[in-house]
């Protein structure tokens, strides 16, 4: 190795495509990370099933991450959701795509990708040093606390690639962001993103289907209307059709302190059929026994409505019909940011140039998500991780060579 010598702190997905990156440049690259075993998140997401991209039209993937999608794009264009896949399998994980689209290794896990990965870094001679936290500048350097006491680091550029706020217990908690504002960069607050929200169940309700899926339902917000199912939760409702909308709703929670995800119970049926369904039960039936045998609704779809429709609407057929086809479910607000998929906000993009250098600090680049984008889940967001990496290694490269 004869290049320069090149910092990396943060060890998931975006650190490492760097290192590899610029290693293979020939340049001398260690990366840092806090904690004992690098990409804990990305094992993490490996558990259920590691949802590496997605396998929709490249123009609508590109369009997923909301009004940061234009500044995304150009990074995005050099590592695209084929090119995850190509990469993937250099590293000898195959992948498929599901029924939904997404994108999965054929061994389900995150594991054996991740060794393969490491394995190769190390033999393009790339430094690990985990138990390195960054606590900060000093010396023209980067200041680490480690097992045998503070260190200082220097280097002939950096990278910082420390993730958001989500997970925090396994790394990503936002501990930087004091350093890098006392340089005047500017960074927007950390927001739950991907998450669930709460909702004021009785705990009668709560107590009963905490844990129950709703399953071949359609939810609706300013987002949009989409298929799927999600679960409800003793706090309120998790899972990814509520995902799909969570940033709309947390931002209109945000903004006028009320917001609710509109559901169709019964997607598969127009609310004059159901009324007329209805219409057909016997008046002196139950109501359990009504929503069964007139909509097809029963256990905690039945209990949903009956928690959430006034007594009035459930007695008549045509009332009720329209509450099964939008059934409002109120939030009171997101669940905390620990406990979401990820997270919105970070380093403002009006305080990085195009080629992911902070405009203030030269020599010193970002990726990943401490950058301020979001994105649903479905695979973008790790390769939109991947993908900013390889930008900022790109960026540094060229910045050296100036």
């Amino acid at each position: 190795m004869t290049g320069m010598q090149i910092a990396i702190i943060g060890g998931g997905p975006a650190g490492l495509m760097a290192a590899e990156v610029l290693s293979l440049s020939g340049h001398r690259v260690t990366v840092y990370d806090a904690m004992p075993t690098v990409a804990r998140k990305f094992l993490l997401a490996g558990k259920s099933g590691l949802n590496i991209t997605h396998s929709e039209d490249y123009a609508r993937f590109a369009g997923r991450f909301g009004p940061t999608s234009g500044r995304l794009r150009a990074a995005l264009d050099a590592f695209t959701p084929e090119d995850v896949r190509t990469w993937a399998a250099g590293l000898g994980t195959e992948t498929f795509t599901g029924s939904s689209g997404r994108v999965f290794p054929k061994a389900m896990k995150a594991s054996p990708l991740l060794r393969a990965w490491l394995g190769r870094l190390e033999a393009q001679g790339v430094r690990i040093l985990t138990r390195h936290r960054w606590s900060g500048f000093a010396d023209d350097g980067f200041v680490f606390e480690t097992p045998e006491g503070r260190v200082v680091v220097h280097c002939d550029a950096a990278m910082l690639a420390l993730g958001g706020a989500s997970y925090p217990r396994l790394g990503s908690d936002g501990g930087w962001i004091d350093w890098l504002r006392g340089k005047g960069i500017a960074i927007g607050d950390f927001q739950p993103a991907n998450c669930g929200f709460d909702v004021a169940w009785s705990p009668l309700f709560s107590e009963r289907f905490a844990g129950e899926p709703l399953k071949a339902v359609t939810a609706t917000s300013e987002a949009g209307t989409f298929p799927g199912e999600f679960v409800i939760s003793r706090h309120g409702i998790e899972g990814s059709l509520v995902y799909a909308h969570a940033a709309r709703l947390r931002d209109r929670l945000a903004g006028d302190g009320e917001a609710a995800l509109l559901v169709d119970l019964a997607p598969g049926r127009s609310a004059e059929r159901l009324t007329r369904d209805l219409s057909r039960q016997d008046g002196k039936a139950s109501l359990s026994n009504r929503l069964r045998k007139g909509a097809g609704i029963e256990g905690v779809k039945a209990a949903l409505l009956r928690e959430l429709a006034p007594p009035e609407t459930l007695a008549t057929p045509e009332r009720l019909a329209r509450r099964i086809k939008a059934l409002p479910i109120p939030l009171l607000r997101p669940r905390p940011i620990a406990e979401a998929i990820s997270s919105a906000g970070g380093i403002r993009w009006s305080d990085i140039d195009d080629a992911y250098m902070l405009k203030a600090l030269p020599g010193l680049f970002v990726a990943g998500e401490m950058i301020d984008w979001e994105a649903p889940t479905g695979g973008y967001l790790l390769t939109a991780c991947f993908a900013t990496g390889r930008a900022a290694a790109r960026g540094l490269e060229r910045w050296l060579q100036r």
